[in-house]
């Protein structure tokens, strides 16, 4: 690497985590001052406000990243250009390609960490932040993914549970249902009951030899043709099941609580059960495509810096913000287009890129080199 490009790189380097820490801080103070009587409201001690903020902050920095980025190309050339350095560049015979070259260097490795960020520290994080929202604030709690549960539990059996307690790992009014081996249309045992609860290996009762469910206090009808046999039980191990309590709770984890690999297994679930799958498709897509706005962010700044030289950096940031908000703006347009199903969900993800990079481009391309 030459010379001029180890010193375009720090000062971008530079230039970027002085705008991402600003805007970070900025962010944090206005979203504390926002939801401060929240936290007052439900005696929430510092710990966990500070707790929330370290969980909040990964969020911020995959927003914030391409607005530092393209904040740090418009101050690095408009530096360049205040000191009459990059006339310099230019007069030497190095053009506004080649200048361009260490900043997209940069932007790239930027948004692959981006990319490791978004796919797997984000959801971490963001899970930590549901759940003091959850437990604290008592937002965002989805009551109706523990009721009315059904599912299939191999080939023959069908299990019911009108709702489930996460606190107690109790179900209730739970039906189980086994079928013929051959002919699935008839029923051979059902199970009743109005409990079931979930036992680890630590807490099986006496009496319950096999941690997992166990009905409690139901009923077993046993069917031949015709008759049927009644009996009843006070505890009825009935083994793991293929539904877990964490099962469930996850059934309550938004798409930004899921690294890449749990939310696209996730959709692959969803998709065998029958669901439209639209959303979490564009949600998955879109984990990878937004960091790449980095780049773009670059094809912007530098050319927008370089063919304004005296503007100042009050317009420089005023351009900045307007760039970034009208990106995200159609981002979030695409996406809901995408969410109804109307367009592939991967051309949603990332139409907004893809238009962005073309206007960067022809915007290089109109520049002075």
């Amino acid at each position: 690497m030459k010379i001029l490009d180890r010193y375009i790189v720090r000062q971008f380097i530079v230039s970027f985590l002085f705008g991402l820490i600003a805007f970070l801080l900025i962010f944090v103070l206005v979203d504390a001052m926002e939801h401060l009587d929240d936290f007052m409201d439900a005696h929430a001690p510092v710990s966990v406000v500070v707790e929330y903020y370290i969980a909040f902050l990964p969020e911020i920095i995959k927003l914030m990243t391409p607005v530092a980025v393209l904040l740090g190309s418009l101050f690095v050339i408009g530096r360049l250009s205040t000191n009459s350095e990059l006339t310099a560049m230019k007069s030497s015979g190095v053009s506004l390609y080649r200048i361009l070259v260490p900043f997209l260097i940069v932007a790239f490795i930027i948004s692959f960490a981006s990319v490791y960020l978004n796919g797997w520290v984000v959801p971490k994080a963001n899970a930590k932040k549901y759940y003091i929202e959850r437990t604290v604030l008592n937002r965002g709690t989805d009551v109706s993914s523990r009721m009315n549960i059904f599912f299939q539990e191999g080939p023959r059996r069908i299990v019911s549970v009108n709702y489930f307690d996460p606190q107690t790992n109790v179900a209730s009014h739970v039906s189980i249902q086994d079928f013929a081996d051959s002919d699935m249309t008839v029923m051979v045992r059902r199970y009743d009951a109005p409990r079931m609860k979930w036992f680890g290996p630590a807490s099986t009762p006496s009496g319950v030899s096999i941690p997992g469910w166990t009905l409690l206090d139901g009923a077993m009808r046993d069917f031949n043709g015709s008759t049927q046999h009644l009996s009843f039980f006070d505890t009825l191990p009935m083994g793991k099941l293929s539904l877990t309590p964490s099962d469930i709770e996850k059934k309550q984890r938004k798409p930004d609580e899921m690294d890449y690999g749990e939310l696209k297994e996730f959709i692959k679930n969803q998709e065998q059960a029958g669901q439209d799958v639209s959303r979490w498709l564009v949600d998955f897509h879109s984990k990878i495509s937004f960091p790449f706005a980095s780049v773009i962010m670059v094809l912007f700044g530098v050319p927008f810096a370089s063919a304004r030289p005296r503007s100042g950096v009050a317009l420089g940031f005023g351009i900045c913000t307007a760039v970034t908000f009208i990106y995200l703006a159609f981002m979030k347009v695409s996406q809901v287009i995408g969410y109804n199903g109307d367009v592939n969900p991967l051309l949603t993800a990332w139409i907004a890129n893809l238009i962005f990079l073309a206007a960067g481009i022809v915007n290089m391309i109109r520049v002075q080199k």
